[in-house]
């Protein structure tokens, strides 16, 4: 069985986050990182499936960080470097195509369909799928370019496998064949009310957009996500859901977050509270882990999910100090972690991103150390198989 994870949004941000300014150019070639694939090595593919502008950035930040390495940035170097405007992440062992880039029209040639993005007619899943196969297979591919700046499809990149590939975006478990690719799938969800309470407090707080304004183009763009992005939660494995906090009701800020992990799938053990297979309610001590009103409380809990056996993680609240998180991380099992406090270690060295005080950040973290757990497993077991065909020859 294949581990899939689904993730709502969780902060704002943009999908082409690694990418720098537009300069036009012909150059496409692949980055000079040491990227090379073991002989005989097959990649992971990695899903990540989340609406627009919900953090995938962040979470990718914490899946590269957590597998190493000395070099992460944009493919080609990025604009200062003489590269291009490229959704593209690379470092030593991983890539991160964004899937945007597979858009069937430019943003004007979507003004003419009169379809937006999320619409499945504005993918091609033809080419998704051949590209994600032949990377698979060890294969580089020149893979098309969706300019966010200016709404343009620019000359395609050339993209060489790596031993994580990583898909985020719209549209990942739509297309069954792609799915069948897929060793690990992700989906950042979040609640309707939460979204509500992001945009008001971005576009009027911040940017002066007035509420009915507001209102008018979440019901606007709400038919397609229902439609085409929210389905795709029946297909994971590990869902990271962003709720309002059940602390205070008039509190619009706080979240709970729940982790909410497939029993059953192979290569991956759901964490839990104190007791595995039990049912936990925890408020932490205050002299231990200090956070602000409403508080802070956690849970474990069985539940049914999409039919589904599932192990639920809780946190509801925010913390003030990541430092006094090793308290919460002493108490979870089946983390992944190789060392006692490198949960705390790893928030701490994403300190500024958005969700570093609560749930969203933790769960991302606990998320990431399970595709490292994954990426390690089947390297073992690869090199395993290796080693016997080669004694038998």
């Amino acid at each position: 069985m294949k581990l899939s994870i689904t993730v709502g949004a969780l902060a704002v941000a943009t999908a082409s986050a690694f990418s720098t300014a537009y300069m036009p150019t012909s150059l496409r070639g692949s980055s000079a990182l040491n990227m090379a694939l073991e002989a005989g090595q097959t990649p992971i593919v990695i899903g990540l499936a989340a609406d627009s502008g919900c953090g995938k950035s962040t979470f990718m930040r914490r899946v590269t960080s957590t597998f190493g390495g000395e070099v992460c940035g944009p493919l080609g170097g990025g604009f200062d470097n003489g590269g291009w405007e490229t959704n593209t992440l690379v470092s030593d062992i991983a890539t991160v195509i964004c899937l945007d880039d597979y858009h069937l029209n430019d943003r004007q040639g979507r003004k003419v369909s009169g379809l937006t993005a999320l619409n499945t007619a504005e993918q091609k899943f033809d080419l998704m799928f051949e590209h994600v196969k032949a990377l698979k297979e060890g294969k580089s591919v020149m893979k098309p370019i969706y300019n966010h700046v200016n709404g343009t499809l620019d000359t395609p990149e050339e993209v060489v496998p790596t031993p994580v590939i990583i898909i985020e975006g719209l549209h990942p478990f739509v297309d069954e064949r792609v799915r069948e690719l897929i060793d690990f799938s992700l989906y950042l969800d979040i609640s309707s009310d939460v979204k509500l309470n992001w945009k008001i407090q971005r576009d009027m707080e911040e940017r002066g957009h007035s509420l009915e304004s507001i209102m008018a183009s979440i019901e606007a763009r709400k038919p397609d996500f229902d439609a085409y992005i929210e389905p795709q939660k029946k297909y994971a494995d590990y869902v990271i859901e962003v709720l309002p906090t059940d602390l205070d009701k008039e509190d619009k800020k706080t979240l709970k977050v729940r982790a909410i992990q497939k029993k059953g799938v192979a290569d991956f053990t759901p964490a839990y509270l104190f007791d595995e297979g039990s049912e936990i309610e925890w408020t932490p001590s205050a002299e231990k882990l200090s956070s602000p009103a409403p508080g802070i409380k956690m849970a474990y809990r069985q539940e049914k999910y999409f039919g589904n056996d599932v192990a639920v993680l809780e946190m509801d609240g925010n913390f003030d100090n990541i430092q006094e998180l090793v308290y919460v991380e002493s108490n979870i099992g089946n983390t992944n972690s190789k060392f006692y406090g490198e949960i705390t270690q790893a928030m701490l060295s994403l300190a500024d991103s958005p969700g570093s005080n609560n749930g969203t950040g933790l769960m991302q973290t606990l998320a990431a150390f399970a595709i490292r757990e994954l990426y390690n497993k089947k390297s073992a077991a690869a090199k395993l198989a290796a080693n016997k065909e080669a004694v038998t020859v």
